[in-house]
């Protein structure tokens, strides 16, 4: 139960599935471009890289001295599955960057810190494991939409590299898109019902509130043209946190996209998202 009142425009803003026609239709398309790369691109499978939670990341294109990116799904960190996000690994394999696409443990068994702490594990895991698959993990890039997006903000933030014995400078690239950035808002809607976030979750788990004060990790950032406000003024929010820093970020218009075909663009190689991305790892070389 939510321990917050439920604001009725608050939830309108961040009502990602009602801001589509057919939620179902956004959905079946993602899953046949996900089967589609899952049947095409060389893959191997069920790296568990947490072993307490069985949690595991299936590896797309690793081929020696290649970059490797992350990509972390979306679904309110309630739903997603690393196969119905295998639509994320063609368009960066396609032009040399091995895609490793993860899962983690869900809410509600879960609490937001549990889904964070699985985040960073798959990035400490790929750092030190993913040499013996050839990889460059001189930098670790990420990437994710939505709860992804707030995702990938965590692991942008300062504070957490010790902990899993990683540098600081770890990070290299990161694409978010359609980012939850500042979770406070979400207190005020539904999404809160399973989530059971309060103020100490929002202080300790948005990335807007901890930036770090230095970095060198090359940001690019968007969100679909025909998303509903909450997710615009989030981008917009980061975006602007960020640059305030002097850190480098780029935000990306996608003006004619929505919440779930954003997310889609990313199986082509030519895909201005792909591009921006490659454009951002080059820059961290």
């Amino acid at each position: 139960m939510n321990a917050f009142p439920l604001d009725p425009q608050i939830d309108h803003d961040f009502n990602a599935r009602e801001s589509v026609a057919s939620f179902d239709d956004e959905f079946a398309q993602l899953n046949r471009i996900s089967a589609q790369a899952m049947a095409e691109v060389p893959c191997r499978r069920n790296l568990v890289f947490d072993p307490d939670s069985g949690s595991s990341l299936d590896l797309y294109g690793a081929a020696p001295g290649r970059p490797v990116f992350l990509w972390i799904h979306g679904g309110y960190w309630r739903l997603g599955t690393k196969e119905g996000n295998a639509f994320a690994a063609p368009g960066l394999v396609a032009n040399d960057v091995a895609v490793a696409v993860m899962d983690y443990s869900l809410a509600p068994a879960v609490s937001l810190a549990q889904i964070v702490h699985e985040v960073r594990l798959a990035v400490a895991w790929l750092y030190r494991n993913g040499a013996s698959f050839g990889l460059d993990t001189t930098k670790i890039h990420v990437g994710g939409s939505s709860a992804g997006g707030h995702l990938t903000g965590t692991v942008l933030a300062g504070g957490w590299h010790a902990e899993y014995g990683v540098p600081q400078n770890v990070i290299g690239a990161a694409l978010a898109l359609s980012g939850i950035y500042d979770l406070e808002p979400l207190l005020h809607t539904q999404v809160n019902g399973w989530m059971n976030m309060d103020m100490d979750t929002v202080q300790a788990l948005s990335p807007i509130r901890h930036i770090p004060q230095a970095t060198d990790i090359q940001l690019v950032l968007s969100v679909g043209g025909q998303e509903r406000d909450g997710f615009l003024r989030e981008t917009k929010g980061f975006h602007d946190a960020w640059a305030a820093k002097g850190h480098d970020v780029t935000l990306i218009d996608m003006a004619d996209y929505n919440h779930f075909d954003i997310t889609g663009t990313l199986c082509d190689p030519q895909g201005v998202l792909v591009q921006a991305t490659l454009t951002a790892i080059k820059a961290c070389s």
